[in-house]
């Protein structure tokens, strides 16, 4: 796993297990007809299936400024240690992020999205 790009497709494919959870999740919660609708008389998700929701859109934007921060190491020479750490800190933490998230917990929630954000950016600095 030492490979940022291979970090990155783990991150991608974890995004892709929470948008099936949500649509499991819908499912369950507004039954299979009206999910497979239109959904204009369905209501908005409430309880975990809004947590997940939500967190699932945090992590999709997530993947929008991680790609770019990975994919600026291919300039480089050479992916430099703490960039291949960053990329793991953030891994973790973005995995970890959607499961806290639907269970509630709110202090840890917010401690592992300032790790994912905190991984991000330092990917930037060490490509300028």
């Amino acid at each position: 796993m030492s490979n940022i790009f291979s970090i990155l497709a783990l991150y991608a494919l974890w995004v892709i297990v929470l948008l099936n959870a949500q649509a499991m999740v819908g499912i369950a919660q507004h039954g299979i007809s009206a999910m497979l609708g239109p959904r204009d008389d369905v209501g908005p998700p409430t309880g975990r299936a809004a947590r997940l929701a939500r967190a699932k859109d945090n992590s999709v934007v997530s993947l929008a400024l991680f790609a770019p921060a990975v994919l600026l190491q291919a300039t480089k020479p050479m992916v430099l240690d703490s960039a291949i750490l960053a990329a793991q800190v953030f891994l973790v933490a973005r995995i970890l992020y959607p499961i806290i998230y639907v269970a509630g917990i709110p202090g840890l929630r917010t401690l592992v999205w300032v790790a994912g954000l905190l991984a991000t950016i330092w990917l930037y600095v060490v490509a300028l």
